[in-house]
């Protein structure tokens, strides 16, 4: 299998984190019907502070865990295992930027697409007046996670309605949804050029339900990945707009990897091609 992605060696460290391994952290865990499955499994703590602190439990992959049964899924469903592997830098960005701008979401319908753990969307759901929020995978691996991440955490969405959904780009399920989104999301979808096609077809199609909706994407350029992703989504016709600074605090963090000896600094061997995402508005 060729769909292996470059595994980040560190992150802009944007959402404070921890491991929970406590015994009392454990009992605090158990009461959000999250529980570790074995050694496979780690619950992890993230605190999203606007004002007031706003903490989510997220059952993840523990580091560096390999389990067989990935790519015997991957090789059904046709899917890549990245969800799985880590939570990546863009989904940290995506999640950072969302809640910084959280008035955007204010009575919005929120899609995320390859989701992996659903961080940014469920933060959204946590920290925004969003209506709804729709956290998609095309890995029915992933996708329990996240519905377990979900029923951890739905104390802390209030009104917000929020739903974990099987997504496989290039199907035409979108259309069953319902109702058209006025916000769609991705971080670090275009890796793999063999799935650029059906992405920018469910892109296309989710952005037809509604002239006003916009998608929102964070993708480092990879080589020409990236380029071959937006070259797929303008033949469709749609629109697209890069924006390189977006966050003066990211931004600072960018300047300051590219700047730092990579013996010394916080994330090693930092690129800018393969490690900054770039933020991508798409439009019809």
């Amino acid at each position: 299998m060729k769909r292996i992605s470059r595994k980040p060696t560190g992150g802009f460290n944007l959402v404070p984190h921890h491991i929970i391994e406590t015994t009392e952290e454990y009992a605090q865990a158990t009461m959000c019907t999250l529980s570790p499955s074995g050694r496979k499994d780690v619950l992890i703590e993230y605190n999203l502070s606007l004002g007031r602190t706003v903490s989510l439990m997220l059952l993840q992959r523990r580091q560096n865990h390999v389990d067989r049964r990935d790519f015997q899924i991957c090789k059904e469903h046709e899917i890549d295992n990245t969800g799985v592997v880590c939570l990546w830098p863009s989904e940290e960005v995506l999640t950072y930027f969302c809640i910084s701008n959280g008035n955007m979401f204010r009575n919005k319908r929120v899609l995320e697409l390859g989701s992996g753990y659903g961080l940014a969307g469920l933060s959204i759901a946590a920290c925004t007046d969003a209506a709804e929020v729709v956290i998609s995978d095309g890995n029915p691996q992933v996708v329990e996670y996240i519905r377990k991440n979900i029923s951890a955490n739905v104390g802390s969405f209030e009104d917000t309605k929020v739903t974990s959904l099987l997504l496989r780009w290039g199907e035409d399920e979108v259309w069953h949804l319902g109702h058209s989104f006025d916000f769609i999301l991705a971080a670090d979808c275009t890796f793999f050029k063999e799935f650029h096609a059906d992405l920018a077809h469910t892109l296309k199609t989710l952005l037809a339900l509604c002239k006003a909706s916009q998608a929102i994407f964070f993708s480092p350029r990879r080589g020409t990945t990236l380029d071959l992703f937006l070259q797929a989504i303008t033949s469709l016709g749609l629109h697209v707009k890069i924006t390189e600074n977006y966050n003066s605090h990211v931004w600072d963090l960018h300047k300051k990897f590219m700047e730092q000896d990579n013996c010394s600094c916080a994330w090693p061997n930092y690129d800018e091609e393969h490690c900054y995402p770039l933020l991508i508005t798409i439009s019809s």
